[in-house]
């Protein structure tokens, strides 16, 4: 049985000695004392870790069943469900007038690693109905919003987000689901959505489900797309769930992963739905959903490659497997444990330094958010804006790696379905193609985000960088970690000049170097943070920090990035620049 351990001190560095959010000018962040932060963090570990993860491999084994039009979830999660409502962790970062905490969005960021990490499957149902309620905080009517709020808060009620059909995946002009106007105001739904996590189940007493359709008049492609709000049971005027509306669970996908997860087949047959914000503009509303989501998928990329992680050392530690060529380091044993081998170290270290700059990446990213939403600040919006595909897209296919190199730890057991490793990296998997493939990510990064506002975000970014640099030049401790991210700074700036030069004259160059575009600056993010960790180290150990062994293995982890990990950008930059010519070669039919 595979074992988790929520990774408290970590977030409290990331949280108070890199990011130092108590010192911090965004509105709410002063209240984030360490004391108050680790109490939350705490909570949640005790929840993740005597709850959520004892269910994860059982719920991957039993999955979710449909009878009789119901949905079931696997044995013990609607009681873990309840545990989590009790603890109000989904409105942790919610408006306290809808029954949230009001606390920012990093701190809901930072538990919900410890969540993901515990039970992906299960944290899903809760961060989809998290996503729903962002939406309709943005874009609902007072009335929509007192009518559904409370309830997705409290999680009575959950929430999904309907895009896909059967025919058309990320292009979405080619819907075919209609919304027929009514004379009350309301719209009837019909159509059918597939691929709709945390589509029915039976922990809620109703799904408020988000379903893109098409209304009359609103034209072509995604200009004539709208958002409604279609409920499982209809809303009665006391807000008790009422008469069940036309919407019914056509099957539950057989998955590779999140077996725990009901990923539901929906029909929309004249069902009942309500506009969300403006008619036609159902795209921008979405995108609400959306956004919050590709970063919530990042951290599930990394949160699950943590997991992993731990499995993997604790296994390397414990396992006798031949000798250490330097010398027996168990000689009263039969062997030595496998943690003496390079390399083992090699995909240990591979692990660890990807999973603790991916969660100093994303709550930094959390942040950003924060800043952006209770500061205005539109340097910040950009800026996350400019980062949201790097962390959905590099740190999901990262995090993907990093399961399997847990899964090689195990050799042969890694493979067999008893010791968990199997199912890190089936999880994990989907973490890749949902929510916008990667390559979608990718070609969103390059062809929308790098231009955007001419520039303006990606020039930031390179002055974040060089003034980091130039801050601390004369720090000859930091001359490991400036110099490499100096270096791969540059190779992002040429990749960057490679496609303004080319984009124009030859778009297929451009885009025959995004996946290679969004990997390379996702090293480059990493490579910041972990200059910045390592200052932060340094600057707790100048001050007597007590713990010396973990800021002192922190330098060693943030080392090893640096010279193991960031000179990929180089090898990025050269299939970029290589263009698209080898990419192009072959006719259809040559393939």
């Amino acid at each position: 049985m595979p074992i988790y351990t929520a990774p408290t001190t970590d977030l409290q560095f990331v949280l108070h000695d890199l990011l130092e959010i108590s010192q911090s000018d965004i509105p709410g962040y002063a209240d984030l004392e360490a004391d108050f932060t680790g109490a939350i963090i705490d909570e949640a570990a005790k929840l993740a870790e005597g709850v959520l993860a004892p269910l994860n491999a059982s719920g991957d084994q039993e999955g979710c069943r449909l009878e009789n039009g119901v949905v079931y979830t696997p044995k013990g999660f609607k009681a873990a469900f309840d545990k989590i409502r009790e603890g109000g962790w989904n409105g942790l970062d919610i408006p306290e007038q809808f029954g949230g905490q009001n606390l920012p969005y990093l701190m809901g960021s930072a538990v919900g690693e410890i969540f993901v990490s515990a039970n992906m499957a299960l944290n899903m149902y809760q961060g989809l109905t998290h996503g729903a309620i962002s939406a309709i905080l943005a874009h609902g009517s007072e009335g929509q919003k007192v009518t559904y709020l409370p309830k997705m808060v409290s999680m009575e009620w959950t929430g999904t987000m309907n895009l896909t059909e059967p025919h058309c995946g990320t292009d979405l002009g080619m819907m075919r689901t209609k919304a027929e106007p009514q004379d009350d105001g309301s719209y009837k739904i019909t159509g059918q959505k597939i691929f709709i996590s945390a589509g029915d189940h039976d922990m809620a007493e109703n799904v408020i489900h988000l379903v893109l359709a098409k209304a009359p008049g609103g034209g072509e492609g995604t200009k004539g797309i709208s958002l409604f709000i279609v409920p499982k049971f209809l809303v009665n005027e006391d807000g008790t769930p009422g008469a069940r509306n036309g919407v019914s669970v056509g099957k539950i996908e057989e998955k590779m992963g999140i077996h725990g997860n009901a990923t539901c087949v929906m029909n929309y047959d004249g069902a009942t739905g309500y506009l969300i914000g403006d008619l036609h503009k159902g795209m921008r509303a979405m995108f609400t959903m959306m956004n919050e989501a590709r970063i919530g998928v990042g951290l599930q990329g990394y949160a699950q490659a943590a997991v992993a992680y731990q499995n993997a050392r604790e296994y390397a530690v414990d396992r006798l497997q031949g000798r250490d060529v330097t010398g027996a380091k168990n000689p009263d044993g039969p062997a030595d444990p496998l943690i003496v081998h390079p390399d083992v170290r090699r995909m240990l270290m591979d692990q660890k330094s990807f999973v603790e700059g991916a969660r100093a990446f994303t709550m930094w990213g959390a942040s950003l958010i924060d800043r952006a939403h209770r500061l205005g600040d539109r340097e910040a919006d950009g800026l996350i804006s400019l980062l949201t595909p790097v962390i959905k897209g590099f740190l999901t296919d990262k995090g993907f790696d990093a399961c399997i190199q847990a899964q090689q730890v195990y050799g042969g057991h890694g493979y067999i379905e008893e010791w968990g490793m199997s199912q890190f990296a089936r999880d994990a998997r989907i973490a890749m193609i949902y929510e916008g493939a990667n390559g979608v990510q990718a070609l969103d990064l390059v062809g929308r985000k790098l231009a955007a506002e001419g520039g303006k975000p990606m020039m930031a970014f390179f002055a974040l960088v060089k003034d980091f640099i130039k801050e601390n030049e004369n720090d000859t401790r930091l001359e490991g970690f400036l110099s490499p991210l100096k270096s791969a700074s540059k190779d992002l700036q040429a990749a960057a000049m490679y496609f303004m030069e080319r984009g124009m004259k030859s778009p297929n160059d451009a885009l025959s170097g995004s996946s290679d575009f969004m990997h390379l600056f996702g090293h480059v993010c990493l490579g910041l943070v972990w200059a910045r960790m390592a200052k932060a180290a340094y600057a707790a150990l100048d001050a007597g920090a007590s713990d010396r062994d973990f800021y002192e293995a922190k330098l060693a982890t943030g080392r090893y990035y640096m010279a193991r990990q960031l000179p990929a950008t180089r090898m990025h930059l050269a299939r970029i620049q290589s263009g698209s010519e080898t990419v192009m070669a072959l006719g259809a039919e040559q393939f």
